[in-house]
């Protein structure tokens, strides 16, 4: 190769360069041109502390937030609580979320990035925010997920693999200015479930644990004096041996439950409440729970429970009790005795509704009176000999049996 070639050679190579840049320069600018808002925080200047209302919606869901008496509740779920944690979250990870990237956009485009709306299961997820009067706050249209993996331009088609690290959003009504986030707000759906606050009543320290079915023969009772202590049948009949492993599995029932949600609009018959299995715990520290637990449906069980208490008001002093013991004993007792009673309280708000409780927190505790017993070994079976063997063996004649050694 000689040097003209060479310079030839060289010139080319900086030409298809050169034009290999202005290429990706200007496939850039069709995002970048509308980068004025890059970095700003996308819904400007809003005010979390004036949000009274919150509501989603997508296609046919919709879950409404409302604060009453400082109270946020669910409104598809009977103004159940819901899980102040999670509203609190949501409008401080709004407040402050700022935009990666903006892009004016025709219509033909929104359907892709889930933004049009009357567009089905690919219709945006709307979240408005109102004020205590019902004034609209702010609007925002949440669209289609932006996937780390994607490959190419941010607004062109992108890989389904990897995971979301963004989304495509809109603010209020400006349906072409779409902005690309750097949150994929999982959490944000339009399910009223989700939002419910999951706090539930806790059992501790359970003394006896009575549990009546429809059938009374599959009915039991477990008692114990000092917590730690085995459970025992409080009615043993004879032959039974209860199982202290089995037992030891229902020591401890709904020490710590949960639910899923709560159930409206249905009668017992549907729930299967009307003839349900009781569950009646007494604790050593006077509390007495009455849970009904009925039909299972989707792995969950309906449940409501009733709960009282009582509780000794005044101290006995101890025998051998020292009188510069007792101002602070008597302070033990009342701090115990308030945490007591404000935990009964608690508790009895739940007496109203009606639970879905998985399966997995009620099952242990629901079981026949035969599945707390000792298995019983056939004793017709000598070692090694399978059942069916031996009856086959005592069914021969005496001619054809094997002859012992």
């Amino acid at each position: 190769m000689n040097r003209k070639q060479f310079v030839i050679l060289l010139v080319l190579v900086v030409v298809l360069g050169g034009a290999g840049w202005l290429y990706y320069k200007n496939n850039s600018a069709s995002w970048s041109s509308g980068g004025a808002g890059i970095g700003q925080k996308l819904l400007g200047n809003f005010d979390v502390n004036a949000v009274a209302q919150i509501s989603i919606k997508h296609g046919a869901e919709e879950m409404t937030l409302a604060k009453t008496n400082e109270l946020w509740r669910v409104a598809q779920r009977g103004n159940y609580p819901a899980n102040f944690n999670d509203i609190r979250d949501l409008l401080r990870k709004l407040q402050d979320l700022k935009i990666t990237q903006t892009e004016t956009v025709g219509p033909s485009q929104l359907p892709r990035l889930e933004l049009a709306t009357g567009q089905g299961s690919n219709a945006p997820t709307v979240v408005s925010f109102r004020d205590a009067s019902g004034k609209e706050l702010k609007t925002l249209l949440l669209g289609k997920k932006h996937m780390r993996k994607g490959q190419g331009s941010p607004m062109g088609d992108m890989d389904e693999g990897g995971w979301p690290d963004g989304r495509y959003v809109v603010v209020g009504a400006a349906s072409d200015r779409v902005a690309l986030v750097s949150d994929a707000l999982d959490n944000v759906a339009a399910k009223p479930a989700d939002w419910l606050n999951k706090d539930f009543f806790r059992v501790e320290r359970a003394r006896a644990i009575d549990v009546t079915f429809p059938n009374a023969t599959n009915s039991w009772k477990l008692v114990r004096e000092t917590e730690g202590a085995d459970l025992k049948f409080a009615d043993p009949k004879p032959g039974e041996a209860l199982d202290s492993t089995k037992a030891a599995g229902v020591a401890n029932p709904l020490s710590s439950p949960s639910f899923t949600d709560v159930a409206l609009g249905i009668t017992p018959e549907q729930t299967g409440l009307d003839k349900p299995n009781v569950v009646v715990i007494e604790t050593l520290d006077g509390f007495n729970y009455a849970i009904k637990v009925g039909a299972k449906t989707n792995e969950n069980y309906f449940m409501t429970m009733t709960v009282t208490g009582n509780f000794a008001k005044e101290r006995s002093p101890g025998k051998d009790e020292k009188p510069e013991d007792k101002p602070k004993l008597d302070k033990e007792f009342a701090d115990k005795l308030k945490a007591h009673e404000e935990k009964l309280a608690t508790e009895k708000a739940f007496e109203a509704w009606t639970f879905l409780v998985p399966g997995w927190q009620i099952e242990p505790i629901v079981k026949e009176r035969a599945q707390l017993l000792v298995e019983k070994k056939d004793e017709t079976k000598k070692d090694g000999e399978k059942p069916e063997d031996a009856k086959v063996e005592a069914e021969k004649p005496a001619d054809e049996k094997k002859p012992e050694n």
